[in-house]
């Protein structure tokens, strides 16, 4: 996917496919892809970048008074949409959002990543992230409305006539393929109705391209099949929430800087440092990794989650994992975020917390190999083991308190992000739960 096609290329690829509609596609900084449809005919004005749009109309853009933005195609991520719409093809261009006077808008998510991989190119490095999203396939009812109903009651790697999924799944697989992923695994999860799809990593923008590109897909064809597909964290109480791990490297140039053959445990001061970033910066970030009141639902012991902030050779417990391939292939597993996250800004809050690291040479604690949720409060205070926020209104704190969090998004997408995500909390401590009615209304 998003291969080094040129402005003149997609001009060929629309006549020679028969394209009769282009969709501008951008993320608003909850990472909703936002899109504005254009005929064939307006292709050379589009990649002229003279397509106009309004941006106080987008959430977390812009007041009215300053609603003009200007979309710039990113030729590199032509594609066509497989599904047919009508007469002729679809296909999409991703775009960055600028402002009239030619300079990038900064509340745009798409540039805020752009700026930490600039960083990183500073530094003699590019990031490599490889995602693992993982979703749920639910029914419907009579009137089409979606329920918590799974189609299936398989478990981790089950197989049809279990699966009842698998042909939705495979039909994702074929359509992300069509469109230019090279899809290395998938299969069942763990809970019922849950699925994961792998795709190939990639450089930090690539990869949130591909995830935002993912998300669309997944829930376009289980539509198809008259399912409703989620990447909602914690659907349904007492089974697995939805997670999506980041695998993650720095290269300098064709060489993995994480990888040491003369360290012991094969892995760089650059690896470590940057780990220690992650894990100093690990509160500071999950606002924007876990950006939902549901995802501290997930965020719980007992299913796999990650709550503790350590890391480890293996051990899945911890916030970060460090798979057990060397060389090329060296990296660290960071297991906290979920699919809901705004992968642009995901990827760049967590990018600028592992620089962070590598930059001040910070060393990260001795590696924890045990099983961190069969250790006691006092055991966990001796290794100095500190917690994820357990709240997005805790989470929404850290992110206040740490500077280099601010620096990282701005002060716009950092204002902004903030403003909606406390509303968001605002609402949801103000509403009666079921659970609240279930346990008080006849006992008080």
């Amino acid at each position: 996917m998003n291969q080094a096609k040129t402005a003149d290329d997609v001009r060929r690829l629309v006549r020679d496919l028969d394209v009769k509609f282009i969709r501008l596609q951008f993320s608003d900084i909850l990472g909703v892809i936002k899109n504005v449809e254009i005929p064939a005919t307006q292709l050379d004005k589009a990649l002229a970048n003279e397509i106009m749009f309004d941006g106080s109309s987008i959430e977390g853009f812009v007041r009215i008074q300053e609603s003009d933005m200007y979309l710039r195609p990113d030729p590199a991520t032509f594609a066509i949409f497989p599904w047919k719409e009508g007469a002729g093809a679809t296909a999409r261009l991703i775009c960055d959002v600028y402002l009239p006077n030619g300079r990038p808008f900064p509340g745009d998510p798409r540039q805020v990543l752009k700026r930490v991989v600039a960083r990183a190119a500073e530094m003699g490095y590019t990031m490599n992230c490889g995602p693992e999203p993982e979703f749920f396939l639910f029914l419907k009812d009579a009137h089409g409305h979606a329920t918590t109903q799974t189609n299936d009651q398989a478990s981790y790697f089950d197989l049809a006539p279990i699966d009842r999924g698998e042909a939705c799944r495979a039909d994702i697989v074929r359509t992300l393929m069509e469109m230019g992923f090279e899809v290395e695994a998938a299969h069942h999860e763990v809970a019922p109705g849950q699925h994961e799809i792998d795709f190939k990593y990639a450089d930090a923008v690539r990869t949130a391209d591909n995830i935002a590109t993912f998300r669309f897909v997944v829930r376009t064809v289980a539509e198809q099949h008259g399912l409703h597909a989620t990447f909602m964290p914690k659907p349904v109480r007492g089974i697995n929430g939805s997670g999506m791990h980041l695998h993650q490297s720095l290269f300098r140039g064709d060489r993995n800087a994480f990888y040491d053959p003369d360290s012991p445990d094969g892995l760089s001061s650059v690896a470590k440092s940057y780990t220690a970033g992650i894990l100093e910066h690990a509160r500071g970030f999950t606002a924007v990794t876990n950006p939902l009141v549901n995802s501290y639902k997930r965020l719980v012991p007992g299913y796999e989650a990650p709550v503790y902030i350590a890391w480890s050779n293996g051990n899945r417990s911890p916030l970060v994992r460090v798979p057990a391939k060397r060389g090329a292939s060296t990296r660290i597993e960071l297991r906290s975020p979920d699919p809901s996250c705004n992968p642009y800004l995901a990827l760049a809050v967590t990018l600028a917390a592992g620089l962070d690291g590598v930059e001040r040479g910070l060393t990260p604690p001795d590696p924890l190999d045990r099983n961190i949720y069969h250790m006691s409060e006092e055991e966990l205070a001796e290794e100095g083991v500190g917690r994820l926020p357990a709240s997005l209104e805790e989470a929404i704190e850290a992110l206040k308190g740490d500077p280099l969090m601010r620096e990282t998004l701005g002060d716009h997408v950092f204002e902004r992000f903030i403003e909606a995500k406390t509303i968001e909390w605002d609402l949801y401590r103000t509403q009666v739960h079921p659970w609240e009615l279930e346990q008080y209304l006849r006992a008080f």
